[in-house]
């Protein structure tokens, strides 16, 4: 019987409503079923971006080991975010759990419903701090480390560790 290939996924979690740190690990719990948790970030608490009458948002980023394709995977982010109760009303808006497809392999895609790597993930601060903590020595599209690009971002954006998740 064939293994399936495994696939490396990097995926952003965030939540600004409610038990905001309940609904991160309502997050991880609902990755655990697409394949093997390879790492999680800290915690960090950052400001919104875009609409700003909401509050703090809790981010973290997870690297995933998983046989899904970056469609199926994105569905399945998307059923996980709606069993968070999640609802899209504002653009940019409060959300129980907003989980994004960041990064799938070295893969490039730009469709409709989904575009790798994530769009303006390189310049905000709110991904790339916690995905340094994951792969401090990647190289981002700029040739800067992930470290780097973290640490230059954070210079303009509040970003303030709250701990370990787990």
């Amino acid at each position: 019987m064939a293994v399936p290939s495994l696939h490396d996924a990097y995926i952003g979690a965030g939540s600004n409503v409610g038990r905001r740190i309940v609904h991160l690990g309502r997050g991880i719990d609902g990755l655990r079923e697409l394949g093997d948790i390879a790492a999680v970030s800290k915690v960090y608490e950052t400001a919104p971006v875009g609409y700003l009458n909401q509050g703090d948002f809790l981010n973290l980023a997870v690297h995933l080991r998983t046989p899904l394709s970056p469609h199926e995977l994105l569905r399945a982010l998307l059923a996980i975010e709606q069993r968070a109760g999640r609802t899209r009303d504002i653009r940019f808006g409060p959300r129980t759990l907003d989980l994004d497809l960041l990064l799938y392999d070295d893969l490039v895609l730009d469709e409709p419903e989904l575009t790798l790597p994530h769009p303006r993930m390189w310049q905000r601060a709110f991904v790339m701090v916690p995905l340094a903590d994951l792969n401090p020595h990647r190289l981002a599209p700029t040739g800067e480390t992930w470290a780097d690009l973290a640490a230059r971002l954070r210079q303009k954006d509040e970003v303030h560790e709250v701990g370990r998740f787990w």
